[in-house]
């Protein structure tokens, strides 16, 4: 691995664990019938998010997909806000009208989680065009899954984004499944990135599980998309939970989820700051207590929050 700095290591570390800690105790959440309607989880693929995210610039904009709790936790959101917003209080990051999959974050640069698949793609379009036509020194990161990748928004989004030459950085999370369709049964590249040739694009492929190898490609990623146009960045990693909650997981092989439970980006970046002497084991417990504080007295805040009011109920609506 490449030189990577005590402090963004132990930033990513906290990061990973807030991510893992927020979408644990959002599933007890669930489980107990607190949180209404589904939820998607992003437990195993915390190193994308965190990953990708320590590499953008505070202003740099990110739109994400309905299995977003951790690009928003990566970019800096207030995780008791978020968690209220789960739970629909007054107090959430949306009022408590967004839940799970419509999250939005203005202050640090998050336009929102969007429950349509590939529905971020021509916002983030959008989103960069805007940039350019400005003259900002920033960037928009939009993230996606594998099954989005076949939709015809994702073409149409990375011809125009070509065109117009935008910086806007496409990332790919593949992590194996569209809902429960296997990508091998989907589509006939194993490498998503090779797709990015038919736009004039560059294409990367990396692997989404390790949080440095990720932070370098997309520290790169960033470099090249602000002073060229538009890249896709593919990360190659796993989503251990069902698609959703109400997914049985009937249709993967158990070995196949074991085998990917022994890649978990966590123990992965614990391992490699232990064995580099990065951080201490007393560092890093601190982290993980830290980490598992704040998600514990965010959702005392959420569970404690009120409801939002009949009053407001047309607050926020136009039409």
């Amino acid at each position: 691995m490449r030189d990577h700095s005590q402090a963004v290591c132990m930033h990513m570390y906290e990061k990973m664990l807030l991510i893992r800690y927020s979408e644990q105790k959002l599933e007890s959440l669930f489980a107990e019938g607190q949180v209404h309607g589904t939820t998607h989880l992003y437990i195993g693929q915390e190193a994308v998010a965190a990953g990708v995210c320590e590499a953008l610039e505070p202003k740099d904009l990110i739109l994400s997909t309905h299995r977003g709790h951790g690009h928003c936790i990566a970019k800096g959101i207030d995780i008791a806000a978020m968690m209220a917003e789960f739970l629909g209080r007054e107090t959430g990051c949306c009022g408590g009208r967004g839940g799970s999959m419509h999250i939005a974050d203005f202050e640090h640069g998050n336009l929102g989680t969007n429950g349509i698949v590939g529905g971020g793609l021509p916002l983030a379009v959008g989103a960069a065009l805007a940039q350019q036509m400005r003259g900002e020194n920033q960037i928009t990161v939009c993230f996606f899954g594998d099954g989005a990748s076949n939709e015809g928004i994702f073409h149409e989004s990375l011809n125009l984004a070509s065109i117009w030459k935008l910086p806007v950085l496409f990332v790919c999370e593949d992590n194996k499944y569209g809902l429960s369709m296997a990508t091998s049964a989907s589509m006939n590249i194993m490498d998503i990135s090779l797709r990015a040739t038919s736009y004039d694009m560059p294409g990367k492929t990396v692997d989404g599980n390790d949080v440095f190898a990720v932070y370098d490609q997309a520290k790169n990623a960033r470099a090249y998309v602000l002073n060229n146009g538009p890249m896709l960045l593919v990360c190659d990693t796993y989503r251990i939970s069902g698609h959703s909650k109400s997914d049985k997981n009937v249709y993967r092989p158990k070995d196949e989820i074991e085998r990917w439970k022994k890649k978990d980006p966590i123990v992965q970046m614990k391992k490699v700051m232990l064995s580099h002497k990065i951080l201490t084991k007393g560092q890093i417990n601190d982290i993980e207590k830290r980490a598992k504080e704040t998600v514990d007295d965010a959702a005392a805040f959420a569970q404690h929050s009120p409801f939002p009011s009949e009053e407001t109920v047309r607050n926020g609506v136009y039409a």
